[in-house]
């Protein structure tokens, strides 16, 4: 097999000469003008119906559109939709389509040439996600939301074309975060022609409406986009985007030769140190060492992800000595929490990369965070074992508890035990496999356990669904099963709430519920870091680790 080096070689000598005769002579096609990125985890599908991990999100970002998009401030604004509009109440969404959409040229097409996006696409671009027969796992975004019949079932007018340029979508209640979810990948519209005539091979045979159009996938080597010259976007100054010619998609695994691949130039960019790199590239203030200043840009952004530890509140599915019963204490869960010395946590083993979870469940990248109004736990033992008296628990009834967890979080639980072993807390680990950890978990038979939540759209209400009592796994986001009519009463009125100070507060309020009864422990809200070489420009790091490359530039 050819090595990465060799086998990159091969795919920019055959992208740039096929690129060159649809760049016209003021514009030479060369190598800077192709973005290079790695995606070491594994990318299943280039179908935005089954965008639900990052190397698929990333992906099919270049390909395709849907009626609104994210801005640098996380904010919905246009995109296929010129304009919009929501009804008084809350319930009805109707969206204005904006003239010269088109999708890719494709052979699906009569004569191969794209033709314009109809408000019938996003209907059944819409439709789909909920159709069994796609198995697709975005339905969630429209379940539970838009209008229903007396089964729970969304209605077949719940997605309207008034006309070919005119949306209309159908909520049975108000729901103020659905622009947001309206912008993610899930629900960006393809074409009926392209989906009917592959079928399930439409995972790589992709037709939709953004910059780049597919050229080809050679499975687990590479992936080349090139150029859409029919993109319906332009810049400030009236130019045409993209300004890259194409994009190159890598699949190197081992971050080690990742990482070399980057300093030979070969990529432009990469997203993420993981342990192996952290302390070969950053001292331990978060600072690039000395041996890589100026060679590179280092970015770091707060990220929609808070990385926590969960306690099952339900005993029904616990079996043996890791059942925890303790837990059911909230004066075990809080002593646990004030047994941590969080920001130490952060500057020994995450090299100053995230921020301590000093506040509520809800991270500090998003514009309802406060610490001054959710104060969470500080780092205090003292405090910890008068909890665990109090309770019951010392030197003569000592406290033995066992956390499930992953082998790549290893090293931080056995600090966190450390920490716990100082107050008086033995605390056994137990390393699982992905899948038997997230089957632990979901079917409650974790009594204890590590996990992150990272955020599916920017508002506060996708962290706090996950403690909203109708939500319980497996089918929901509660893990841990907990329940409180007040914070469901507030959930629910904070859903209701158009006004924006108003709905903060309420967020806030559920947060501070959330802090008091523990049933999680905040570690730490994650960071966004990325390495772009120099000669990048466009390409800034957001709370939602977006990859958008319609702007980029290489100089």
């Amino acid at each position: 097999m050819l090595s990465f080096a060799r086998r990159s070689a091969v795919y920019v000598a055959l992208l740039l000469p096929a690129l060159a005769g649809c760049s016209g002579p003021a514009q030479p096609t060369d190598e800077r003008r192709v973005f290079r990125y790695n995606q070491p985890e594994s990318l299943t599908s280039l179908d935005p119906a089954f965008a639900n991990r990052q190397a698929n999100i990333w992906a099919v970002t270049q390909l395709y559109n849907g009626l609104v998009e994210l801005d640098s401030a996380l904010q919905p604004q246009p995109a296929v939709a010129r304009r919009y509009e929501v009804s008084r109440d809350g319930r009805q969404y109707t969206f204005w389509l904006r003239p010269g959409v088109r999708f890719h040229d494709s052979e699906v097409f009569a004569g191969g040439k794209g033709r314009p996006v109809t408000a019938p696409d996003f209907v059944y671009s819409f439709k789909r996600l909920l159709d069994k027969t796609t198995a697709s796992p975005g339905g969630w975004i429209f379940r539970g939301k838009v209008l229903e019949n007396a089964a729970g079932e969304p209605v077949d007018t719940c997605f309207k074309a008034l006309n070919d340029s005119t949306l209309r979508v159908y909520l049975k209640e108000p729901f103020i975060p659905f622009l947001g979810i309206l912008a993610m990948p899930y629900a960006y519209v393809v074409p009926r022609e392209a989906v009917e005539k592959y079928g399930k091979d439409f995972r790589e045979h992709p037709v939709g409406t953004g910059p780049f159009r597919f050229k080809e996938w050679d499975e687990g080597n590479a992936i080349i986009y090139h150029r859409n010259p029919t993109y319906w976007k332009r810049d400030e100054k009236g130019q045409p985007l993209p300004y890259l010619d194409a994009v190159q998609i890598s699949f190197i695994q081992d971050r080690k030769t990742e990482f070399l691949t980057f300093q030979q130039g070969k990529l432009d960019f990469l997203s993420g140190i993981r342990a192996g790199s952290r302390d070969l590239i950053l001292y331990p203030n978060g600072q690039v060492r000395d041996d890589f200043r100026g060679k590179f840009r280092l970015e770091k952004t707060p990220y929609l992800n808070t990385e926590y530890l969960g306690i099952q509140l339900d005993p029904t599915n616990l079996r043996g000595d890791a059942a925890g019963p303790a837990l059911r204490d909230k004066r075990v869960r809080q002593a646990l929490n004030y047994a941590l010395n969080k920001p130490e946590l952060i500057a020994y083993f995450l090299n100053n990369v995230g921020q301590p979870g000093i506040s509520g469940f809800v991270p500090s990248s998003l514009p309802s965070y406060s610490a001054k109004l959710v104060p969470g736990y500080s780092y205090n033992p003292a405090k910890a074992r008068e909890l665990l008296k109090a309770a019951g628990y010392g030197p003569g009834k000592p406290l033995t508890l066992h956390l499930s967890t992953l082998v790549e979080r290893k090293e931080v639980c056995e600090y966190l035990q450390k920490n716990w072993a100082d107050v008086g807390v033995q605390v056994a680990i137990d390393i699982n496999q992905g899948g038997a950890q997230q089957e632990m978990v979901d079917n409650g038979r974790a009594a204890f356990f590590t996990k992150s939540w990272l955020g599916d759209y920017p508002d506060a209400e996708n962290y706090l669904a996950l403690f909203y009592s109708k939500n319980f796994a497996p089918a929901g986001p509660n893990k841990t099963h907990f329940k409180s009519a007040a914070y469901d009463k507030l959930y629910e009125q904070a859903n209701l709430e158009q006004n924006v100070e108003k709905r903060y507060a309420l967020y806030q309020q559920m947060d501070r519920i959330i802090v008091d009864e523990c049933p999680v422990i905040a570690l730490y809200y994650d960071e966004v870091v990325r390495l772009t070489q120099n000669n990048v420009r466009g390409l800034a790091p957001n709370p939602m680790n977006q990859l958008v490359l319609e702007r980029v530039r290489k100089e």
